[in-house]
């Protein structure tokens, strides 16, 4: 994983990609701003696998960054199994689609950690995708800031979302 990281960070410029893997990996860090890098995919997913194994970062901003559905199902295989992240900044990422959120979607049914998940202006046009968030929300119990800003999820989408919120209790900021 450290020598993907490094590879990406030698192809792209970006030194904080491999300063970011390894101190992940090193559980040395509380929050990460990867903000504007554009790591993609490829960086998404390092970032992701080494957050498999950390216990210390709770804060990750990877707003900006490229990231499409594959490195956004990367990091929902992440929060699947990580306890320590609490907030996540996916805004921006205009690559995350149907299969991204929806996988987003699952790891939200499982996860336990994530207080705060920003989305704006990411590609939710789809009401299918709405609709999965909004199964996802029914049974979340931490989530508490969901940023959906400027993603057009229209009318269908609130509808979706103005049920999952029946019985949603811990959701206090859409």
């Amino acid at each position: 994983l450290a020598n993907r990281a490094r590879a990406l960070a030698e192809a792209t410029g970006e030194d904080d990609i491999l300063y970011a893997v390894e101190n992940v990996l090193a559980n040395s860090l509380t929050e990460l701003d990867i903000d504007g890098k554009w790591i993609g995919d490829e960086g998404a997913a390092a970032v992701a696998e080494a957050l498999k194994g950390n216990t210390s970062l709770t804060k990750l901003d990877l707003y900006h960054s490229d990231i499409e559905d594959a490195g956004a199902a990367a990091l929902a295989e992440a929060l699947k199994v990580n306890a320590s992240l609490t907030e996540l900044e996916l805004g921006m990422n205009f690559g995350i689609k149907a299969e991204g959120m929806a996988a987003l979607a699952e790891a939200l049914k499982v996860n336990a950690s994530l207080i705060k998940l920003g989305l704006c202006e990411t590609s939710y046009h789809n009401p299918k995708d709405v609709a999965a968030l909004a199964e996802a929300l029914k049974v979340n119990t931490s989530l508490t800031d969901l940023d959906l800003t400027r993603t057009g999820i229209g009318a269908e989408g609130t509808a979706e979302l103005a049920e999952a919120l029946k019985v949603n209790a811990s959701l206090t900021e859409l």
